[in-house]
């Protein structure tokens, strides 16, 4: 029912109420809307999408299993896939800190899709009994999460670590003749190559994408067709397979039934892992960031190793001043998801008898974390790695005055006299070399070979056969 002040009328078991005359929602999102304006926060898109996906996964089923008219089965299909393309995202204003189950965002896709239905089938199509047919909240919420968390990681994430691991894996590559100067503690230690250092973040990355492509092995389960508690009431047996059947085949991921949907519906176990390897991601992220920083720092009172790319300027009344704003960004995104997946973890915990009630939340702050680390990946790849300059004379002045060097000669001269040696070095500002030849009986071809920095990357025992 119109009215003359751009609201109408709609009704659902609690009543009438004024709902937006151009909202494709109905009574029941009007009233989340109504209490639940806490944040500026709404359920993510890739949520949206997985709804709609859902929704038309479960129409299938039901019009397949003999449930649902055919017609009704199609023009839901159409409106639950325009859904979850994105044409109708504006009218999803549910707030993030709703009811813990999701049920408004569920009965908002319901509404919404059976709004558009009935348009097209001009008929009338319920959002409850079509719609929601063989469904509850309790396991649509659920399995929204778990399809929205791996489409992401298939079409955003995984493919952004390979992207930077590929892109540290050439710069290694490059980089695999330039000596530099290992730190440990923050202090000069043995050298290494530069193709090594960025060889190891490279496969930090890469450890990280099988640690992601693990867990969501357990996050292609399914909880669609266990409905209010897992018993699976108003939904046939094969319901739930039949679902995760469609939603494999539309979006190309191995969903499947999970083969316990009490634990599908009560936990958010899978969640919880899969946020446990974000945050992995993230520490490897936030460690290649620092150790940018560092060797970035200066140019002249820092390390002043490598040149990041110069992207902005980098002070409001420091003319000429650089900062190295990449490897920033990307360290509070780590930042960003270690505090998500705080959050993610006490929401999994919350969690009684059949139901968690914290499942909104551990959709956004899942699905946020996979999209900042695809896209600081991808900036750090880009902006960062694939565009820093060496300062090679910076590395070989260090390599030189280094101290440490010495280690190389303890099989030969004992750690004793190598420890006075160093300590001497480091006192009187002296070369290595110089002190060596002071110090020992070594002829200076000998110690030339001993301390040669690049064949010190290579391990093994210095001038061993």
């Amino acid at each position: 029912m119109m009215s003359t002040q751009g609201f109408r009328t709609e009704k659902d078991s609690m009543g009438e109420l004024q709902v937006p005359a151009d909202a494709l929602y109905a009574a029941q999102t009007q009233r989340a809307v109504d209490n639940f304006g806490i944040s500026d926060l709404t359920m993510p898109r890739r949520f949206i999408e997985a709804l709609g996906l859902i929704k038309a996964a479960t129409a299938e089923a039901n019009r397949d299993l003999g449930d649902l008219d055919a017609k009704i089965a199609g023009a839901i299909i159409e409106a639950a896939e325009a859904v979850a393309s994105g044409a109708h995202d504006a009218h999803f204003p549910v707030d993030v800190f709703q009811t813990g189950s999701g049920t408004s965002s569920n009965m908002n896709a319901n509404e919404v899709i059976a709004n558009l239905a009935s348009r097209s089938l001009g008929d009338t199509v319920h959002p409850n009994d079509h719609v929601n047919m063989a469904q509850s909240s309790n396991d649509v919420i659920p399995t929204a999460i778990h399809v929205s968390a791996a489409v992401a990681c298939a079409e955003e994430l995984l493919p952004a670590l390979d992207y930077l691991a590929s892109t540290l894996e050439a710069r290694a590559t490059e980089l695999r003749d330039i000596t530099t100067t290992g730190r440990t503690h923050l202090m000069d230690a043995m050298p290494i190559t530069l193709g090594q250092e960025v060889g190891g973040w490279a496969h930090q990355i890469r450890m990280g994408e099988a640690r992601v492509r693990d867990a969501l092995e357990r996050v292609h389960a399914l909880a669609q067709g266990g409905t209010a508690v897992g018993t699976g009431i108003n939904a046939r047996p094969a319901f739930g397979g039949k679902v995760a059947e469609v939603l494999a085949r539309r979006t190309g991921i191995g969903f499947y039934e999970s083969p316990n949907r009490f634990e599908s519906l009560s936990s958010q176990d899978a969640a919880v892992e899969l946020s446990g390897q974000l945050k992995v991601v993230a520490v490897s992220i936030m460690k290649m960031s620092n150790d940018l920083r560092w060797m970035n720092s200066g140019p002249l009172a820092g390390l002043g190793e490598i040149a990041l790319p110069a992207l902005q300027p980098g002070s409001s009344i420091m003319p000429g001043k650089v900062n190295p704003v990449i490897p920033e960004a990307a360290a509070q995104v780590a930042a960003q998801v270690i505090g998500n997946d705080t959050t993610i973890t006490v929401a999994g915990q919350s969690g009684n008898f059949q139901l968690n009630v914290m499942l909104p939340l551990v959709a956004h702050n899942l699905l946020q974390s996979i999209s900042l680390l695809a896209n600081a990946s991808r900036a750090l790849a880009d902006r960062a790695i694939s565009g820093f300059s060496v300062n090679q004379a910076r590395l070989e002045e260090a390599l030189g005055r280094n101290p440490i060097l010495v280690t190389a000669l303890n099989t030969v001269i004992g750690y004793e006299l190598g420890a006075k040696i160093a300590k001497r070095a480091y006192a009187e500002g002296r070369p290595l070399m110089e002190l060596a030849r002071e110090m020992t009986d070594l002829s200076d071809e000998e110690l030339e070979r001993l301390l040669d920095p690049k064949a010190l990357t290579q391990g093994g025992i210095p001038g061993a056969d």
